[in-house]
């Protein structure tokens, strides 16, 4: 029988990465009694997680998936969709808070932007996204989802290249939620050229730029530049950054702590 913790798939799904996260390798087994669920119900949610792309299923058990590799230093999808949780929701109930209906809104690659992408799902607007786990939790209801097509970072999800590039160049958007690796008083920068460029183009086909990040992202500096301060309409994070950027808060055009 299922324990009483958990009120939805999702939270146990998320306990189900965390543990997966920390041993790397587990069997299905421990993950049961780990998690005080039926086996059943462990073999169930690891077909979804695998589905998703996040986990490898071995005899008995799960692993780990790798990524491309192509920048170690790199969090992995399954790893960042882990870290601050609780400010990523509230970042994106603000952010979908900022979305009028029937509006045309681009959404950056990044668990930030995929929170939002929850938030947004089932209202009457149109999608334009560059990433798949984010095009797969928007497409509900209501919502009409567009990906920009191009190549697929593996183990990240999002799309880059030429082909991004041009489609992106052929619409209009609202609202652009751009993502970051890392920001400090120069500006916001990513881990990859070929990720900045994609996010640049995307801020030129948008009336508004908002930035979406917690805390734990101000005070770095990643690979590649993605644009300066100045150059987004809103920045969205959590109260914990406010002394992190009191210096150069100025630079920015608006900025909401929630």
């Amino acid at each position: 029988m299922e324990g009483p913790k958990f009120r939805f798939p999702h939270e146990r799904h998320q306990q189900m990465i965390d543990l997966i996260m920390e041993r790397k390798r587990v069997g299905t087994g421990e993950l049961a009694a780990a998690l005080g669920i039926s086996l059943p119900t462990v073999r169930r949610d690891l077909v979804v997680l695998e589905q998703a792309g996040l986990v490898s299923r071995t005899h008995g058990g799960v692993a780990v998936r790798g990524g491309g590799g192509e920048h170690d230093a790199e969090p992995l999808f399954l790893e960042k969709v882990r870290v601050r949780q609780n400010l990523k929701l509230r970042i994106a109930e603000a952010a979908a808070a900022e979305v009028e209906n029937r509006k045309v809104v681009l959404l950056d690659s990044g668990t930030t932007t995929l929170a939002i992408a929850r938030a947004l799902a089932g209202r009457p607007i149109t999608v334009v996204t560059v990433d798949l786990k984010t095009a797969e939790a928007a497409a509900t209801g209501a919502t009409e989802v567009h990906v920009v097509g191009g190549k697929v970072r593996n183990g990240y999800y999002s799309v880059i290249g030429n082909w991004a590039l041009n489609t992106l160049k052929s619409i209009r958007a609202d609202m652009f939620f751009l993502g970051a690796d890392a920001i400090d008083e120069d500006g916001v920068t990513t881990s990859t050229f070929e990720e900045a460029e994609v996010k640049r183009v995307a801020m030129e086909q948008a009336r508004r730029t908002v930035l979406v990040a917690d805390h734990g992202k101000i005070g770095n500096h990643s690979f590649s530049k993605v644009c300066p301060l100045d150059a987004v309409d809103l920045f969205i994070t959590d109260r914990a950054a406010e002394p992190m950027i009191a210096h150069y808060r100025h630079k920015f055009s608006e900025v909401r702590l929630v």
